[in-house]
């Protein structure tokens, strides 16, 4: 019940925050602000050094089942290559799995411990293998190399495919993306480039709740 609680909740809230830093205490720090504006989905990828630490953090503080809406935030890792990066992520608390590109090995794991899993895709056989694999939603990434029509395009043959692009998401087309049919979208470095280069983090929040109110608006 819970990976259904968990998908239910990243499609519900549609803009996952994709962060990347130099320490777990600064991604703890964008995704606190990033939580704060209004983001409420994280993903900490294992590209940022000791990213479980700053995994375990956030999931001792934030919960996607939490009752206090302060606390609620859905804590999730990304870049996970192979399925013993995602065992010790889940063990670590991460509520759900991101991967760059689709690797069986990894959705079954997950699938495993009923976890959702993202695997990033880009073309019809690979979504179409995701879908086979039981993924329930895929991320169309790098998401600057398409348009929002690309997701039209997939949804001709392919309806039941919920795309995440991400990657190239910005305030200006995150709009086109959801009109489009994406069921969320992840924002990477437009979200925290400001703050790290002014060392101003609260700058996360404000972007952060201007890409809310962007999908809020979308969404109608």
């Amino acid at each position: 019940m819970k990976k259904l609680q968990i998908t239910q909740k990243l499609m519900e809230e549609g803009v996952v925050a994709v962060l990347r830093g130099d320490s777990p205490e600064e991604v703890v720090e964008m995704a606190e602000q990033a939580i704060s504006g209004g983001i409420k989905v994280i993903e900490v990828t294992m590209t940022v050094p000791f990213a479980l630490k700053a995994i375990e953090q956030l999931a001792k503080t934030y919960s996607a089942t939490a009752s206090d809406p302060s606390k609620f935030a859905v804590i999730g890792v990304g870049t996970v290559l192979d399925p013993e990066t995602a065992r010790a992520a889940i063990l670590s608390g991460a509520e759900f799995v991101v991967g760059p590109s689709l690797y069986a090995p990894t959705v079954t794991l997950c699938n495993r411990y009923r976890v959702p899993v993202l695997p990033g895709v880009m073309t019809i056989q690979e979504i179409q293998s995701a879908l086979e694999l039981g993924v329930d939603i895929v991320k169309l990434f790098p998401g600057n190399l398409f348009s929002p029509s690309m997701i039209k395009a997939i949804k001709g043959p392919m309806p039941q495919a919920n795309l995440m692009p991400t990657g190239g998401v910005s305030l200006d087309n995150l709009a086109d993306w959801i009109k489009a049919g994406a069921v969320a979208v992840g924002i990477g470095s437009d979200l925290t480039s400001e703050a790290v280069k002014t060392g101003d983090y609260s700058l996360v929040a404000r972007k952060a709740e201007q890409y809310k109110q962007a999908y809020l608006a979308a969404k109608g």
